[in-house]
């Protein structure tokens, strides 16, 4: 019998039976339902891979989210503590001038206070006159000054975003 003749018979009846995998050689119906589990695997790690991936993008969308909150959150404190810095800088020149002014009341008192007043000698002489010095503080003239309170700037006043 020919060689040829045998294929064709074979392929002849492979045709006309309804079921394929009667007549399939056997390694090649082995070869097929390796390459179909392989092709089966594949399709679950690429299915795993994909899986992965979306729970990376999720769990990266919740980090960006917490970060994107904590520079909001961040960036208006430090708009407040700006806001405070401008507020006590300018505070501070206010203070800083009325400390100016009051040292400057104070040195020409003191240099325009001296006077003479009777007071008795160490030395036990009556009669001598000497040089008393007229506190600042204790005069309640002055005191008006010390009782100013502070004009005070406010975020308000300083900053218009």
């Amino acid at each position: 019998m020919d060689s040829s003749s045998g294929n064709s018979t074979r392929f002849t009846q492979i045709q006309n039976s309804g079921s394929d995998e009667v007549l399939i050689d056997p390694r090649k119906r082995k070869r097929m339902q390796s390459n179909r589990e392989s092709a089966r695997r594949s399709r679950m790690r690429k299915q795993k891979h994909l899986d992965d991936l979306t729970a990376q993008i999720n769990h990266l969308k919740n980090n960006n989210s917490q970060i994107v909150t904590t520079i909001k959150v961040t960036t208006q404190q430090f708009l407040q503590i700006e806001a405070e810095n401008i507020v006590l800088s300018a505070q501070m020149g206010e203070l800083s001038q009325r400390l100016d002014s009051l040292n400057e009341m104070i040195n020409s008192t003191n240099n325009n206070s001296n006077h003479f007043t009777p007071n008795h000698c160490t030395n036990g002489t009556s009669g001598m006159f000497e040089f008393e010095q007229i506190d600042f503080f204790n005069n309640p003239w002055n005191m008006m000054y010390l009782n100013q309170q502070p004009i005070m700037a406010s975020a308000n006043d300083t900053l218009h975003y």
